[in-house]
């Protein structure tokens, strides 16, 4: 059974961080591509950034230079470290895996979500 469980969310002020971990198994985890997902309330779901099998990220311009995705094999994980953030960054944050690589409406494994409420 394939699961794939978000932590590290939170509230935080604008220009503070947090770092998101997504911790996976049931799958060979280095053969899988992952990436980082979030929706707003009354908007639809976007990618935010997104890590290959063989270590190639991608993020979306609104978070380039604020955020970094990175993998520990080891570990089955992927993170999200998210600094110098922003009100508009608020949103539910889900992380999704596929092999090789996640496109841009995700993968076929999705992990529940987890809450970013950045507010002063």
């Amino acid at each position: 059974q394939v699961q794939l469980v978000e932590s590290g969310g939170g509230l935080v002020q604008p220009g503070g961080s947090l770092r998101l971990s997504c911790a996976a198994s049931g799958i060979i985890f280095r053969l899988y591509g992952m990436g980082w997902y979030r929706q707003a309330p009354g908007k639809q779901r976007e990618l935010v950034a997104t890590i290959t099998s063989g270590d190639n990220t991608d993020y979306a311009d609104s978070v380039k230079g604020r955020f970094t995705c990175s993998r520990d094999n080891a570990k089955n994980t992927v993170y999200l470290q998210m600094n110098s953030l922003k009100p508009e960054d608020t949103a539910v944050y889900y992380c999704s895996a596929a092999l090789g690589r996640v496109g841009p409406l995700g993968g076929i494994y999705w992990g529940q979500g987890t809450q970013v409420t950045v507010s002063s």
